[in-house]
């Protein structure tokens, strides 16, 4: 219902605003669970985190998305740590206020709808230090070949990537 209505309102919309909002006004909004290990106050967790991605302008041929998780709101300190074709890894140091958190997570929404796919984003929070896993191991193309990491760096703090594939 949602995502009709958002076509829907692009889609009527002069075609030089639409151009003019860029692909910013198609992000998808990520939520990202975290599931502590331990309870209590001195294992104090983040109720949750946020992930961004937007699809680039259709180039023949392929696709691609570019995504960022929010991590600045919870470390300091992070960096891409190891990265291959099909997977990259930021580390941080947690904040004081979640040094003891210890709990893993993935994707669990996209614009407030169930997501039941792969989580191909996963953080660990874990021995004061915070990853960020964004794996693109056997999610497949409409051609049937795995999907890549084109690009994977940092930007104001927070992890960022390209992903694409064949279309």
């Amino acid at each position: 219902m949602k995502l009709k209505f958002c076509w829907a309102l692009l889609t009527s919309l002069p075609l030089s605003l639409v151009s003019g909002l860029g692909a910013a006004a198609l992000a998808s909004t990520i939520d990202l669970s975290v599931l502590p290990l331990l309870t209590g106050p001195e294992a104090r967790c983040p109720e949750g985190l946020i992930a961004h991605e937007t699809p680039r302008p259709y180039v023949e041929g392929s696709f691609s998305t570019d995504g960022m998780v929010k991590l600045r709101d919870i470390a300091t300190n992070i960096r891409l740590s190891q990265s291959d074709q099909f997977s990259a890894t930021w580390v941080g140091t947690l904040k004081p206020e979640y040094r003891n958190c210890q709990a893993s997570g993935g994707m669990v929404n996209v614009d407030g709808e169930a997501y039941e796919g792969n989580s191909y984003i996963r953080i660990q929070l874990i021995n004061g230090q915070v990853k960020a896993i964004l794996d693109m191991t056997g999610i497949r193309d409409p051609n049937g070949f795995t999907t890549v990491i084109i690009f994977k760096g940092l930007r104001d703090g927070n992890p960022r990537w390209t992903w694409g594939g064949s279309d």
